[in-house]
């Protein structure tokens, strides 16, 4: 089907050509027969690459072209909500009668941007979405089209309550907006078009064809029988089979089950892909390489990631701060990198497609049952779904590294289909979670209508009734005597406290340990060190990495160090390297220190910063709840010492925009401790200083005038 063809508007036709689009692939034809550009909600399970992204824009230009509601698309995490919002920013381009605003927002769950009634699009995370549900936002009752990526992730215990809720919800409002579910491949897709009200377009149409094969010895078994050689060296069959696609013109993935693993494979292919680079190649990696080392600090991690670009490889996992993540990105989808080494996170979060992905092994640490386990075969469809460019690749190969069980791996992951998705809704921490939310966007309900609410869930569908009453029941009781809600006669309601955790968007069980701990602390005396214990400790705090042995030493200096600032007294065995870290931060370590020290890299603190500034936010909040407005001063100041990773004596400086923490040391060494100090120094003399120059110096004293007046 012909692009021309379909019936939207001219401009829209023109704009979808001057995109590169012509025609349509087999799932984006089969979703319009279905009724896409009528209104038709569909479930589109279909592979990696298969067009799924120009699906949702035919919905959106046919909607704005018929309708003036609201469109809602909603992404499982921010880099791909990033990634979306930069697509379709294209479509204001487009003149339909009305005016088209995009708008995108991923972060602070409390605060619902006032810009987000004024667009007609927007890109939100699920959290986000379900966040503005329950503050019962007015334009909710507008909205017209709601298409939800990565639906499968439903069956994830951790993001998938959420999705799941968010769904329930947007299916019943009164506007019966048209719902276009996004998906990887997946058994039971027809249960979830049942549940969801959808046409279901099941199509394993690619772009790019897959082979799927296993490699055992210096050889590979591909699934349609044919086997082929690869030549062996030390450096171990992943990287072999990654650098022989190298030298047949490809980029490879190498998915690796650690990050060690991953810098470790990167390192063992550098010296060969090197030798395969042209000189122009050359000389654009060594700018990158130089880009990477200016813009970071020389931890170990980043010296080594910036000698490998060098060499036309790299490695990719969560320990790399945002700046190094996009810039390996980056270079690899411009070709310059020729081998990635990633942890799959890479696969979840980033489309970076490849002409041959190789799974390094089928066994992933599970943290749950202490010891390696094989991934789902879900999973393994998502990596080998990397393999092929289109426009770049005429074919696209995936494959496993054995251990003399090809037939087995083929049996199972290959040949094998994807586990159903079992919803997680019914598991304690999402029901009492969600129950609470349900309540507080219903008050006055009763306990039947609660029930009926999650019969309508995808877990009220897969589960007992019997099975979800009884465990509606015990959140019920817990929510009730932690006084999260009350009841009268027959009806539920939030109490204040219920609403602020709800709105908050944090665990109910958190919300009441964070309240029980404010309510008791001693008035006259500093708590920041055991505000950190308890943000560290609690269900949400991520990433939380457990001490080694040579930690405790540490742990238990800085307990006596801090002692005065506990809440409770706790031993070192109560602490984690989370925390170390985060006292270390606050008192201006250095990431290069961090990493040494506690091998805590840069990508690890700023998600850590990230997660203790948005609890202790909560904890903030929580407090002024409990009327001990004594704390809230000494919360705020947490805060931004977590932002900034700054000691006390520097929070004035930081109020300052362009004044970060290395700065605001180097002014403090230079005898300038607050704004006055600031605004006494003359401007030439500001320039004068370190890290300063003349433009940095008119632009702080410009912002300064602006945070004085």
């Amino acid at each position: 089907m012909k692009i021309e063809k379909l019936d939207l508007p001219e401009s829209a036709i023109e704009f979808l050509k001057s995109e590169g689009f012509e025609k349509l692939y087999p799932p984006q034809a089969d979703s319009v027969k279905s009724g896409l550009l009528d209104g038709t909600s569909i479930l589109v399970s279909a592979p990696t690459a298969s067009g799924k992204t120009l699906i949702a824009m035919l919905a959106i230009l046919s909607y704005l072209s018929k309708n003036d509601g609201k469109i809602i698309y909603l992404s499982p995490l921010r880099a791909l909500a990033a990634e979306k919002f930069t697509e379709f920013k294209k479509l204001e381009k487009i003149t339909l009668g009305k005016k088209i605003k995009v708008g995108i927002s991923t972060g602070d769950f409390e605060n619902i941007e006032k810009n987000l009634e004024k667009s007609n699009i927007l890109i939100l995370t699920n959290e986000k979405m379900d966040s503005i549900i329950r503050h019962g936002v007015e334009w909710v009752e507008e909205i017209g089209l709601v298409i939800s990526d990565e639906v499968h992730l439903i069956g994830d215990e951790t993001r998938g309550p959420t999705l799941e809720m968010i769904l329930t919800q947007l299916k019943q409002l009164d506007t019966k907006p048209q719902i276009v579910g996004l998906s990887a491949t997946i058994t039971n897709s027809d249960e979830i078009a049942n549940w969801l009200d959808c046409k279901l377009i099941k199509n394993d149409w690619r772009p790019v064809p897959l082979s799927e094969g296993v490699s055992d010895g210096g050889e590979v078994t591909m699934n349609d029988g044919k086997t082929f050689e690869f030549e062996r060296s030390l450096r171990g069959t992943p990287i072999d089979l990654g650098v022989q696609s190298v030298m047949q013109g490809g980029q490879s993935l190498v998915f690796a089950e650690t990050r060690t693993r991953s810098k470790s494979l990167a390192t063992k292919a550098a010296d060969v892909i090197s030798k395969m680079l042209e000189k122009n190649e050359l000389k654009e990696l060594e700018k990158t390489s130089k880009k990477i080392l200016s813009q970071n600090e020389h931890t170990e991690i980043v010296k080594t990631l910036a000698i490998l670009v060098k060499k036309g490889v790299a490695f990719h996992h969560a320990g790399l701060n945002q700046n190094c993540r996009e810039t390996i990105e980056k270079e690899f989808r411009k070709g310059t990198i020729k081998l990635l080494s990633s942890t799959p996170t890479l696969a979840a979060g980033v489309n970076l497609p490849a002409r041959r992905v190789v799974i390094s092994s089928v066994n992933r640490y599970n943290g749950k049952v202490g010891r390696n386990m094989p991934i789902s075969v879900l999973e393994y469809k998502q990596l080998c779904g990397r393999a092929g460019r289109p426009q770049y690749d005429d074919f696209g190969e995936s494959i496993i590294v054995g251990t003399g069980n090809t037939e087995d791996l083929i049996e199972h992951y290959i040949d094998g289909e994807p586990e159903p998705i079992i919803s997680k809704i019914t598991d304690d921490k999402s029901l009492r979670t969600h129950v609470l939310s349900v309540v507080v966007t219903h008050p006055g309900i009763k306990k039947e209508e609660i029930l009926n609410f999650f019969l309508e869930t995808l877990g009220g569908l897969q589960s007992r009734k019997t099975t979800l009453k009884f465990a509606i029941d015990i959140s019920l009781r817990f929510l009730s005597s932690e006084y999260l809600l009350i009841k009268k006669g027959e009806r539920y309601a939030a109490t204040e406290f219920g609403k602020k955790t709800s709105m908050l968007y944090i665990d109910p069980l958190t919300a009441t340990h964070f309240r029980n701990a404010v309510e008791h602390v001693s008035k006259d005396r500093k708590h920041t060190f055991g505000f950190l214990h308890l943000i560290s400790n609690c269900e949400e705090f991520f990433p939380k990495f457990s001490l080694r042995n040579k930690d405790y030493e540490s742990a238990s200096l800085m307990i006596e160090n801090n002692s005065s600032e506990l809440l409770e007294p706790i031993s070192e065995y109560d602490c984690s390297r989370s925390l170390l870290a985060l006292q270390a931060w606050i008192t201006e370590s250095s990431e290069l220190s961090l990493s040494d020290s506690l091998s805590i890299e840069s990508g690890d603190m700023h998600r850590m910063a990230e997660m203790a500034n948005w609890l202790s936010y909560c904890l903030r909040e929580i407090s002024k709840h409990v009327e001990r407005a004594d704390l809230l001063e000494e919360l705020d100041d947490l805060r931004r010492r977590i932002v900034y990773g700054i000691r006390e004596e520097l929070l004035d400086l930081v109020r300052v925009k362009g004044i970060g923490r290395v700065r605001a040391r180097i002014l403090y060494k230079h005898k300038i401790k607050n704004l006055d100090d600031l605004s006494k120094i003359s401007t030439s003399k500001l320039a004068e200083i370190d890290k300063i120059g003349p433009t940095i110096a008119d632009n702080i004293k410009s912002e300064l005038r602006k945070v004085r007046y």
